[in-house]
């Protein structure tokens, strides 16, 4: 059985550097992941060294992973002789993907050394945010006169295919004005008679398109709705701007999907991966969050100062401070993930905001039900087999904190489904709605319900 061969030591590719045909033998057996993973260890100057060193037909397919790290930076290092080359040598989407990494004076110093048609096309690109996309997408695809038969799509896609990102999909073109009027796949094409129009084969239905400020999720699901390679971006007049393939699409999602699950965790999101950011980056990245959570977290401070009083008459209340609040918070983390989830998915919309709530209400009445049970049965538990005394009153106790894990939980359900609501009314990321907002926002308001419920039940007998 054949096995891949090993990635080479970072070290070992720096030393060959200054061989060019050493260096060459050294990743003859390679993949571009392999040698990206191997750069990834190495600092910047060191890898743009490697990279300087090894053949443009090697480079561009490197440049093309998505598993290399500091693109920016190390093409930024990159003699003016071997820059730009590589430049037109890629993708359109990776030419303005690496773009945005680089730094604004490496930009204007690489600019103009372009291609008349390479600057342009990266106008077009740099124009439309990278979420969205006409962000994402590339303008290297195989446009066809509708009155062509299927033998010149054939010798057409034999002469440009090798400069075009995918051939898998024929976009047929109105003759006149290049209108898109049909999307005819490789297949077809393959299977079709000679003599036949590209336009009589295929589905002659409204091919599917976005626009180019189609958000870049959107543009997944629909991706997946209908199981495409590719998806045609098109103007207001239905020309062609350029396609996003899947592959992109994927790379795309993946870096939101990261981008997210720190938000989600309490911290601003990072482009690096965790073993290349910096020491000063990371700590500027969690340190805002932490403060503010850290803030938040005071109010709890301020608001068990405010029931002292009510702790110093029955100490046994704060024996249950940690189970109430992280109740809570715990209830709130799971709606606002599901939530998430859903507007994310597109399964519910800023007006189902009531349906959501009216869903909650009885879904967090009952969770905290469960929770007071076993709270209460803990609590008669424990006293019954002397493990615990909470004193003659411990029936009270008991109801106290059953009825107060009802409540806890109830709002912190209902106010972790509606979080995001409300961050996207008043246009912020609903992730920002992380775990640790959630919780926070849960434990001030936790202590309220708690003591409130116990001025009420044990109002004449411990309090």
């Amino acid at each position: 059985m054949s096995t891949l061969p090993a990635p080479p030591a970072p070290e070992l590719l720096y030393l060959l550097a200054g061989d060019a045909e050493d260096l060459l033998a050294a990743c003859e057996n390679l993949r571009p992941a392999d040698i990206a993973e191997a750069l990834n260890q190495l600092p910047v100057a060191a890898a743009a060294r490697v990279v300087s060193a090894l053949p443009l037909d090697l480079t561009v397919p490197l440049f093309d992973e998505p598993e290399l790290d500091r693109r920016g930076e190390i093409f930024g290092r990159l003699d003016e002789s071997v820059a730009p080359p590589l430049i037109e040598g890629l993708s359109s989407d990776q030419r303005v993907e690496l773009f945005r990494a680089l730094k604004a004076e490496d930009r204007t110093r690489l600019f103009p050394l372009l291609s008349a048609s390479t600057r342009d096309a990266l106008r077009l690109l740099l124009a439309y945010p990278p979420t969205s996309a006409g962000g994402i997408m590339t303008t290297e695809f195989v446009g066809v006169p509708a009155t062509w038969t299927v033998e010149q799509v054939k010798r057409h896609i034999s002469e440009v295919g090798r400069a075009k990102e995918t051939v898998y999909a024929i976009y047929v073109l109105h003759p006149k004005d290049q209108r898109l009027e049909t999307v005819v796949s490789l297949r077809e094409i393959m299977l079709a008679s000679s003599g036949q129009r590209v336009d009589a084969i295929g589905d002659v239905r409204r091919p599917v398109t976005v626009s180019p400020l189609t958000d870049r999720e959107d543009v997944a699901r629909l991706i997946s709705k209908y199981n495409l390679l590719a998806i045609p971006v098109v103007d207001d007049t239905t020309h062609v701007l350029g396609i996003v393939t899947v592959d992109d699409v994927i790379d795309a999602l993946i870096s939101e999907q990261t981008e997210d699950v720190q938000k989600f965790g309490g911290m601003a999101a990072t482009d690096e991966s965790y073993m290349q950011i910096g020491f000063r980056a990371m700590v500027r990245k969690r340190a805002g969050w932490l403060c503010a959570l850290f803030l938040g977290e005071m109010l709890t401070a301020a608001a068990m100062g405010h029931f002292e009083e009510e702790i110093g008459r029955a100490v046994v209340l704060a024996l249950f401070i940690p189970l109430i609040i992280s109740s809570g918070g715990n209830s709130g983390s799971q709606a606002t993930s599901l939530i998430i989830r859903a507007i994310a998915l597109r399964e519910v919309r800023l007006g189902d905001w009531w349906r959501v709530a009216f869903r909650e209400l009885p879904a967090g009445f009952t969770l905290g039900a469960i929770l007071g049970a076993i709270g209460f049965a803990r609590i008669l538990l424990w006293q019954w087999l002397g493990w615990y005394d909470y004193g003659g009153h411990y029936l009270l106790v008991a109801e106290t904190v059953s009825l107060a894990l009802v409540g806890v939980v109830l709002f912190g359900s209902l106010t972790g489904s509606m979080l995001p609501f409300l961050l996207r009314r008043i246009g912020f990321d609903p992730a920002s709605a992380s775990a640790p907002f959630v919780a926070t926002l849960v434990d001030v308001t936790g202590l309220v319900i708690y003591f409130s419920v116990a001025l009420l039940v044990l109002r004449g007998t411990l309090l």
